[in-house]
């Protein structure tokens, strides 16, 4: 059987408050599977004994990613339309960021909170705001807003989730179940991205030999002789 309590301490409540923070805060949302960490999240807080109380989850998920809401449009304030070609946002890729815009066209100011439940949106999201000049008031409004909506609801779901007999009975492996919806989708996630940064050196590499001026040949014995 795992050790479970070993592996809830591990990963902890500070764990799963830094990841929320930096979903938005440091643009590495598009790694994270913020909401099936949110719903594990709560079911880990069913557990016997829980790795943290509910009440820490319901308070501090939300403070950790209004803060990381709050950094990202900061960033996107401070640093511009450039902040659109750095290697943040080339990672996450211009679908992300065409479909934030799209969201913005739709839905106006209220994309900052429904973008709370929209994977890899939710990212880009303040950063737009920021670059965009939405009012610092209003953002943040619908930032609290969406934070407070999108933090309670997934563990509280996941926390009641646990009360169900079968599930009390088998919280071990919805535990494990849960972490691994995590961690293979960020594995995966990580090693793409590695192998095409590896793969885009290795192309511009090969594009540099060949544009490389070919060097002047050797003269050969008897090649300056005259006739």
């Amino acid at each position: 059987m795992f050790d479970v309590n070993m592996l809830l301490t591990s990963f902890g409540l500070i764990g799963i408050l830094g990841i929320i923070f930096m979903e938005t805060g440091l643009l590495i949302g598009f790694i994270f599977p913020g909401d099936t960490l949110l719903f594990t999240a709560g079911i880990m807080a069913h557990a016997n004994p829980p790795f943290t109380p509910l009440w820490t989850l319901l308070v501090g998920i939300p403070i950790a990613a209004g803060l990381g809401d709050q950094l990202g449009f900061f960033i996107g304030r401070t640093a511009g339309p450039r902040m659109m070609d750095s290697r943040a946002m080339r990672w996450i890729g211009p679908e992300a960021v065409d479909k934030t815009n799209h969201y913005f066209d739709r839905f106006g100011a209220a994309t900052v909170m429904l973008a709370r439940f929209v994977g890899v949106v939710r990212t880009v999201t303040p950063v737009v705001a920021g670059i965009s000049h939405m009012p610092y008031k209003k953002f943040t409004l619908y930032s609290v807003l969406g934070s407070t909506l999108w933090g309670t609801g997934f563990p509280l779901v996941g926390y009641l989730l646990g009360e169900i007999p079968f599930v009390q009975d088998f919280i071990h492996w919805f535990i494990i179940a849960g972490l691994a919806t995590v961690f293979v989708p960020m594995s995966i996630k990580i090693l793409t991205l590695m192998f095409r940064r590896w793969r885009a050196k290795r192309t511009a590499a090969k594009t540099a030999t060949k544009l490389a001026p070919e060097e002047p040949s050797a003269s050969r014995p008897g090649s300056d002789l005259s006739v």
